[in-house]
Parts: structure tokens; C-alpha cells; sequence
């Protein structure tokens, strides 16, 4: 199978939005979504998600199912006004509880608040296949950069979440809670057991060298180019430089609001009695 993929970049958050389609049908998946956000203002947008919605018309497709390859920490998630918009189910991998339950307690969220992932419409198992048509992509886990990261496989190509990022770019940090340096390397070593062909669809590009953003490269260009793994590369070796690097980043922009909102399913939070919505910054826990 060779789905088309169609892609909508959003430039501020560095975000690839990736629509899956049936080779020759109209079914179709959209996975990693964003929702703008300004954190001088406080005022979300809709700009990168209505470029999707145009996309999805332009092509005449049918969206199934609105998918996240894991609970972001760099931009917000769009999956529920795209749904509202397009239809579709929303779904995420199982281990999103995992998340929730850290962060729970990270923000002080109300006691109601459930971490059981039902704010999402499906939690999908490792080798789960979600039918899109006649498509169908399977379910691949791959954590390390979080404990609920997921790939999904259909067909020739691949949509890699922030596992993996273009050659010349490297890997996922794994300073986050719950992500692990080695389990990230053995999650992307079962993404290099794909065929060399697979083509590789990234969430993320930061064009390093001033180059044109990218967001497509496949097993084989992986596998022989990456940065921080590749085949010459041993898990060991790995281990240390992605811990020693990590410890120089500072925190995404966004993860504060972001994560708060993508653990609801890309909800705000309850709107209080004046009608407004209003997010937590954890003062010194992260």
C-alpha cells in the first residue's frame, strides 16, 4: 500500500499536521494537529487547523479518524475542532494514562479530573490496526521521548511523532517525565526494522543551516545519516549523548499550557463562572 500524504506545516510551533490518505479513496487521517496559542496574550487560533480543514475539501476526503502520536509539550492540539469540523474519532496510544496521572499531580488538577484517557475516543494497544477505508495503519509503540509516544505504520510510510527528527536534526529529548534516553533508542530501532523504503513523516523541523523545512526521509536515509543514531551508533553511546545534550536544553515555549490542555484532549480547561477559561504555571516543579 502507498497512501497519500498530504502535509500542513505551522511555522511558529515548527509543527507538521500529516493527512493519511487511501491510495485511491476518499478515507483519510489526520495526525498532530495544532491549535495557535500566544502566551503574551493568552488568545488561541484556528489558522493551522482551518489549513487543514481547506486541505481535507480541496481533496475531497473523508476523515475517519483525528490521531495524536503523543500528548505534545510544544504546541496545543487542534483534534477537537477538527472533529467538530471534519468528524472523525479521536485517538491517542493507551499510555496516555501514564501521562496524566504525573501531570495530574504536577498542576493539582481537581480531584474529578480522570486519568483514565477518556477525554480521547479510542486508546490504542501496540499492534492495534485502525481501519481507515481500505487503509490500514497499525499501531506501533515507541516510547522514550514520553511514556505514551506512538508511530503510526501504513503501508510505505510512517508517521514518526517526535521519535525522530530529520537526519541532520537527530532524536527526541528524553528529559521529559517518564521519558528514558535507552527506551527511545530501542523505539526507534524498531522503526529502522521497517524496509529501507519506508518513507519516515516527521512532527518536527527547525531547518538547522537555514535549509528548506523538511518533513519527509525514509528508513534507509535514517538509518545511514542521523546525527545522534544511526546504524554506526550503539545504544550505550546513545544513552550518553542524548542525557549529556539534554541537560543543556531549556523547556519548550509552550509545554506549561499546552500540556494541560492536550492531557484534556485538546480541551481548555472548564470555563469558570465568568466564562473564562484560565491555565496553570507550576511555580518551580518542573
Amino acid at each position: 500500500m502507498q497512501p497519500r500524504v498530504f502535509t500542513v506545516f505551522d511555522k511558529p510551533t515548527f509543527t507538521a499536521t500529516h493527512v493519511i490518505a487511501e491510495a485511491d479513496g476518499p478515507h483519510a487521517a489526520i495526525v498532530d494537529s495544532v491549535l495557535g496559542f500566544d502566551p503574551k496574550s493568552g488568545r488561541t487560533s484556528t489558522k493551522s487547523a482551518d489549513a487543514v480543514v481547506a486541505l481535507v475539501k480541496e481533496k475531497g476526503l473523508q476523515v475517519d479518524w483525528v490521531l495524536e502520536t503523543h500528548l505534545h509539550a510544544d504546541h496545543l492540539s487542534a483534534a477537537p475542532y477538527l472533529k467538530e469540523k471534519l468528524g472523525g474519532r479521536i485517538g491517542i496510544g493507551e499510555h496516555v494514562v501514564d501521562v496524566q496521572a504525573t501531570f495530574k499531580k504536577i498542576y493539582n488538577f481537581e480531584r474529578s479530573f480522570p486519568t483514565d484517557g477518556s477525554q480521547f475516543d479510542y486508546l490504542f494497544k501496540d499492534g492495534d490496526i485502525i481501519r481507515v477505508g481500505g487503509l490500514q495503519i497499525r499501531v506501533m509503540y515507541t516510547p522514550g521521548h514520553t511514556p505514551a509516544c506512538v508511530t503510526y505504520v501504513a503501508g510505505d510510510a510512517a508517521v514518526v511523532g517526535d521519535t525522530l527528527f530529520s537526519p541532520d536534526y537527530g532524536t527526541a529529548r528524553c528529559d521529559f517525565p517518564g521519558g528514558d534516553a535507552r527506551t527511545l533508542y530501542r523505539s526507534i530501532r524498531r522503526i529502522f526494522d521497517l524496509p529501507p523504503t519506508t518513507r519516515l513523516f516527521l512532527c518536527h523541523d527547525y531547518a538547522p543551516g537555514g535549509r528548506a523545512f523538511m518533513w519527509e526521509t525514509t528508513v534507509a536515509e535514517q538509518r545511514a545519516k542521523n546525527i545522534h543514531i544511526n546504524d554506526s551508533v550503539t545504544e550505550d553511546a546513545f544513552v550518553k549523548m542524548r542525557t549529556e545534550r539534554d541537560k543543556t536544553l531549556d523547556m519548550p515555549v509552550l509545554i506549561l499550557p499546552a500540556i494541560q490542555v492536550n492531557m484534556r484532549g485538546g480541551r481548555l480547561p472548564p470555563a469558570e463562572d465568568n466564562g473564562i477559561s484560565y491555565l496553570k504555571l507550576p511555580v518551580n516543579a518542573l
